[in-house]
């Protein structure tokens, strides 16, 4: 007979290898369908997986006040009523000054390019030998450009974001509706859907019991993490009189979703403000030491207090699965790109390793 090719005789044992437990096909099979889902659905599920979050979040703190005696119809209507409370102050308190901010500045930008364009000037009027003039003249130009399509862009804007409101005003309607059911019934939801998995789903248990510790701790440390780094920033920002001090803010409270990253994006519109309303000044150096102070300590107190050893990932691996998850899912998968990336390590640790077989004879 034939010799059979080495290709497929190596293909085959990595397959008897790696699949021939019936749990690592369960988990595989599992794994597959939510994805499945979640590609199909996904625009659908948006309001869904926000309840989810909030949800999963509050739900430590129902188990808390159940500790305390209370029973669960109780601590659910006791959490519930905080969360609306907050939930309320946002987008009828937070939202509306942050938009009125947004706006402000969008409308103040061909104002803002006219003053870049003189500061350029002064510049190469003062220090003509420093940097050549060609370069800053070709910008100063480009900023001259800029500023007479401004008013285009902000009557797109305006028109685009109807669509967006819409929307936004449903998620507003639907998301606290969703978060008091899964906190009242998450566990009869939990229930019916383990109905529907597989028999053997002893693998599937040991990597959802892992990635529950981990997802919770993460959430929670990441959330947290967003609290603090914006509510200083934004004491900081208002007490050194910087404008749209709210707006800045709350995005460098939203930029610790993305790390590393996050925070080089949203330095860049902090120093062009700050340059814009106080020039080169001592307002200026005051402010960059301070934001230096807010993002050191992040990154090396607060961080390792709220994440311990729960996210033992490298700094390249944490940076290629925000750039992958961020590309399939968008803002959701810049959110979970951690947990995911540690899904993907538990799995790895978790799966059954069949012992590894010998190849098969050449028969003739």
């Amino acid at each position: 007979m034939r010799t059979a090719n080495p290709f497929f005789q190596v293909v085959a044992q990595w397959f008897k290898r790696n699949f021939s437990d019936p749990e690592a096909i369960a988990l595989v099979f599992t794994i597959a369908i939510a994805i499945l889902l979640i590609e199909l659905f996904s625009r659908f599920l948006v309001p869904v997986l926000i309840s989810i979050v909030i949800a999963y979040l509050l739900t430590s703190v129902v188990h808390l006040l159940k500790r305390w005696r209370l029973p669960h119809w109780a601590a659910v209507f006791i959490v519930y009523c905080l969360f609306l409370g907050l939930f309320i102050f946002a987008i009828f308190g937070l939202l509306p000054l942050m938009w009125k901010q947004l706006v402000s500045l969008l409308y103040e930008l061909p104002q803002s390019f006219v003053k870049g364009q003189v500061w350029l000037n002064d510049f190469l009027h003062h220090y003509p030998k420093l940097v050549s003039y060609d370069p800053l003249q070709h910008m100063s130009l480009f900023l001259k450009a800029e500023s007479a399509r401004i008013g285009q862009f902000l009557l797109s804007f305006s028109l685009s974001t109807i669509p967006s409101l819409i929307e936004a005003v449903l998620y507003v309607v639907l998301v606290p509706i969703l978060v008091f059911f899964f906190l009242k019934d998450g566990a009869v939801i939990a229930a019916w859907f383990n109905r529907y998995l597989p028999r053997r789903r002893g693998l599937i248990q040991v990597v959802w019991q892992e990635m529950n510790k981990k997802i919770g701790v993460y959430v929670r440390g990441r959330v947290v993490e967003m609290i603090i780094v914006g509510l200083v920033s934004v004491i900081v920002f208002v007490s050194l009189g910087l404008q749209y001090a709210v707006l800045l803010g709350v995005l460098v409270g939203l930029s610790v979703i993305v790390p590393y990253i996050g925070a080089v994006i949203v330095t860049v519109p902090i120093v062009i403000i700050a340059l814009m309303q106080w020039g080169f000044s001592a307002h200026f150096i005051y402010l960059s030491i301070i934001y230096a102070i807010i993002i050191t300590l992040d990154a090396n107190v607060l961080v390792p207090i709220l994440f311990a050893e729960t996210m033992d990932l490298h700094p390249l691996i944490i940076i290629f699965s925000v750039l992958v998850f961020g590309g399939l899912w968008g803002f959701w998968g810049v959110f979970f790109a951690i947990p995911l990336a540690t899904l993907i390590q538990v799995i790895l640790n978790a799966w059954p390793q069949a012992p590894s077989l010998s190849p098969p004879e050449a028969t003739e």
